[in-house]
């Protein structure tokens, strides 16, 4: 029987998540559930992007893996140098660096900002700890092998094949179980309408069936609820629009303010507007780096937004009354729910600004919406794009279809 993923908002869980994720701003990495007994994990407080080191991108969700060091070798995601490795891939020569590519193909997705988090962790972990180590074992490390550019790669193939079991509902205060590598079950390939997942026990490991599942068929494991942009920073490919049931797309938590701002007519407006931000801040409700998660029939992070919509728009007595009691007393009502089905019926200065930070949202993407269902509903130009642009393809369209919907929920 399948164990259904948790979300969880505590800082221990959050620890195990995707460190450098831009939604649970309280502990900077992701507000999004754990990962099912058997999702291949990330490290513990990091994550690290494949957009940033040699990936199984290609192989990765299609059926098929290679051996390590293929994929050392010759993977579609090495970066541009991989002579730490003794090989150069297919980077070498091309006058476009990775993070060139990630900018062009996954600009507004949120994937770039996360890679660069990732590689700001691994090299400080690489100097503050691998080095250090490397250099005081020299009888066991040669000067060859102590290359930050290896090290990246060696993080990547662990953490994106490695195992982590999850914490029991009642010990978040413990730290996260050590990734474990374990090999067969690590070549299942993940969806979100999975027929399979990995249970844990003291004595070994199982493969269980969900659903019944025909000869012949694939078994599909899962990784968790992850939304595709998760998928293509952890694991190198996308689901392809609608199969992903647990998609998201980020709205800023900056952007709403300065959708706000936009709003305000006088300095005198645009003060007032700064004193309920700094309140909001105050209260943990929204932070600089934060993001509020919107999911394909639900807001990940109702109760955040909800409680900005509301003091953002209450009138200046309201705000008054409400800041002295430091919104305790407050009771949700049902127009207050963020329920997609249930934003239609919001109050209107609610939707105008709702409406208008998905507008700027909007505006981070390179392409609009028309441009990607061009690309899509063209079979012929679709096949002529790369790996990369294909998977990239399908993580900018699903979050402008849930984007989209806002957009027509609040017209």
């Amino acid at each position: 029987m399948a164990v259904p993923a948790k979300r969880v908002r505590s800082e221990a869980h959050c620890r195990a998540c995707l460190g450098g994720c831009r939604c649970c701003w309280r502990c900077s990495t992701s507000y999004r559930p754990q990962p099912h007994l058997g999702a291949p994990t990330s490290r513990s407080g990091q994550s690290w992007g494949v957009w940033s080191t040699p990936c199984f991108g290609e192989n990765r969700g299609k059926g098929r893996e290679e051996p390590v060091s293929k994929l050392l070798c010759s993977g579609d995601w090495a970066p541009c140098c991989t002579s730490a490795a003794g090989c150069e891939g297919p980077w070498v020569g091309c006058p476009c660096r990775p993070e060139e590519e990630r900018l062009r193909l996954l600009k507004g997705t949120g994937v770039p900002e996360a890679v660069e988090k990732d590689l700001v962790n691994i090299r400080s972990e690489y100097d503050s700890i691998v080095l250090p180590f490397m250099e005081a074992h020299s009888d066991l490390f040669s000067p060859t092998v102590r290359s930050l550019e290896l090290y990246r790669q060696l993080v990547a193939i662990v953490m994106a094949y490695s195992f982590q079991e999850p914490l029991e509902e009642d010990d978040d205060e413990k730290e996260p179980n050590s990734p474990l590598m374990v090999p067969a079950a690590d070549i299942l390939n993940h969806i979100a309408n999975h027929n399979a997942n990995l249970e844990y026990s003291a004595d070994y490991l199982r493969m269980v069936a969900t659903q019944p599942i025909l000869e012949g068929r694939e078994i599909f494991n899962t990784y968790g609820q992850m939304a595709n942009w998760q998928l293509i920073h952890m694991y190198g490919f996308a689901e392809p629009y609608p199969n992903n049931t647990d998609d998201t797309a980020d709205i800023q938590m900056v952007t709403v303010r300065d959708a706000a701002l936009q709003g305000t007519k006088n300095e005198t407006e645009k003060l007032q507007l700064h004193e309920r931000w700094d309140f909001l801040c105050k209260q943990e409700m929204v932070g600089e780096e934060g993001a509020f998660v919107i999911g394909c029939e639900e807001v990940l992070t109702e109760e955040e937004l909800a409680t900005t919509l509301k003091v953002l728009c209450m009138p200046a007595e309201e705000f008054r009354d409400y800041k002295e009691r430091a919104g305790w007393g407050e009771e949700e009502t049902e127009e207050d729910s963020l329920a997609i089905t249930n934003i239609p019926k919001l109050p209107e200065s609610w939707k105008r600004l709702l409406r208008e930070s998905v507008l700027l949202t909007l505006q981070t993407y390179v392409s609009d919406l028309k441009t990607e269902q061009d690309l899509l509903s063209n079979k012929e130009v679709y096949a002529k794009l790369s790996w990369r642009e294909q998977q990239a393809l399908q993580v900018r369209y699903g979050q402008k279809m849930i984007l989209n919907r806002l957009l027509e929920l609040t017209s």
